[in-house]
């Protein structure tokens, strides 16, 4: 007999299932988002080839990878080797040559962490792919070596992971710093993350997100969290230390990389003492324009998906 909590395929809905696509249901159970959310997966697993692997922002979920800001709809991905493939709304199943046998997370098969990203690349715009691969690269779940291989690989997908490839840098310890540190990039500022700043005594005063190396001057992201009275505190005696040993340090937020760019551009090029050429913001406003920082990126993903729900019709 079948366990009614375990998700289960059939016409008959009763007041206490929920829906998670045409005949698979699951029990509500009122768990926490996450537990739902891979009860749902597992839900798919019914309908799905045997061999089929989770992949793409699917996968990167499991990971534990950052994920962009992704649109209101987004489709599960899967991958099988097999003829057949499960054509349903809310999922996108691509048929490829080859999937990753035996990895699994929490109880959900995965690809291998390269075929994920390399998957995404064929979807996701540079930022929001690389503080994808940062922090799959942090958590040692792939190596640059590896990520070499696929980028010239000419697979789908392929030139977009050289062109995020370059951009990428496993020291990041967020999203936001990964995008702030590629703003830096893209005008032409030449930063170190993750620096560790000591006094003349060598004590250890503060770790930076990034340092300028033309001026040594501390520039960080700086989120909700820095809002909030106790971390605020703790951020102007960090401040005040910092200056103790000769060094500036400036925060950034969201609004400044996202709806004031030029501005923000226009205050690197004062401190670095450079003629300010609004052509450099160029680059960055293709990048934004394209990602999932800006509404217009994620009506370009959603209709993406929309438009290409059988995604992969041959192997590759």
């Amino acid at each position: 007999m079948q366990n009614t909590l375990e998700p289960r395929r059939g016409r008959y809905r009763s007041p206490s299932d929920r829906r998670v696509s045409h005949g698979l249901m699951v029990r509500k159970m009122g768990l926490a988002a996450r537990e739902e959310r891979l009860r749902d997966l597992a839900a798919w697993l019914l309908v799905l080839p045997p061999d089929a692997v989770f992949t793409h922002v699917t996968a990167a979920w499991l990971y534990g990878w950052w994920l962009p800001q992704l649109p209101d709809e987004v489709p599960v991905f899967a991958a099988t080797t097999a003829a057949t493939r499960p054509r349903r709304a809310g999922m996108i199943c691509s048929r490829l040559r080859s999937v990753a046998e035996g990895l699994t997370l929490s109880g959900l098969p995965v690809d291998a962490p390269g075929a994920v990203l390399l998957r995404a690349a064929r979807d996701l715009a540079i930022l929001d792919l690389v503080p994808m691969i940062d922090s799959a690269l942090r958590l040692g779940d792939v190596d640059m070596a590896e990520l070499a291989e696929l980028a010239h690989s000419g697979k789908a997908g392929s030139r977009r992971l050289r062109e995020a490839l370059a951009r990428c840098d496993r020291r990041s310890e967020s999203a936001w710093e990964t995008i702030l540190r590629v703003f830096h990039d893209v005008a032409d500022v030449a930063v170190e993350p993750q620096v560790v700043i000591l006094d003349d005594q060598g004590a250890f005063v503060a770790r930076a997100d990034l340092v300028v190396l033309a001026t040594g001057d501390l520039h960080e992201y700086d989120g909700a969290v820095h809002s909030e009275s106790g971390q605020r505190a703790r951020d102007l005696r960090r401040s005040r230390r910092l200056a103790e040993v000769g060094r500036v340090r400036r925060g950034f937020t969201a609004s400044d990389l996202v709806r004031h760019p030029a501005v923000t551009l226009q205050e690197l090029d004062r401190i670095l003492g450079r003629p300010h050429d609004p052509q450099r913001i160029q680059a960055w406003t293709t990048y934004l324009n394209q990602s999932c920082l800006t509404a217009a990126g994620r009506i370009r993903l959603q209709n993406r998906w929309n438009t290409s729900r059988h995604w992969s019709q041959t192997p590759a």
